[in-house]
């Protein structure tokens, strides 16, 4: 049974920092990539960036230089810094089947995806 699931959500400051972790479990990392997205109330779910079967990463043009993907044997992580009200959100993990391939890193690629982790952003 695949299973990904989130943790590190919580309330922020804006300006801090806040590392969020996914344990996926039931697959192979070397054969999947794993992305992170994120949705707020009454808007579509954005992608951050995804993390590839190699380790190579993608992120979304907007999530350039404030957002890392990075990941352990069963772990991928996603670091926030520099955080802004308007990074409140439900944060997502999500795993697609690549073989040796590339992601597109989009949602609806995506086979396996967890429930999602809250990030509140305010003073």
């Amino acid at each position: 049974q695949v299973q990904l699931v989130e943790s590190g959500g919580g309330l922020m400051q804006p300006g801090g920092s806040l590392r969020l972790s996914c344990v996926v479990s039931g697959i192979n990392l070397n054969n999947y990539a794993v992305g992170w997205f994120r949705q707020t109330p009454g808007k579509e779910r954005e992608g951050v960036g995804c993390i590839m079967h190699d380790g190579g990463t993608y992120y979304v043009d907007s999530k350039k230089g404030r957002f890392t993907i990075s990941r352990g044997a069963n772990e991928v992580y996603l670091q926030m810094t520099s955080l802004k009200p308007e990074d409140t959100a439900v944060y997502y993990c999500a795993a697609e089947s690549t073989g040796w391939g590339a992601s597109r890193c989009v949602s609806s690629g995506m086979n396996y995806w967890g429930k999602g982790t809250r990030v509140t952003v305010s003073a």
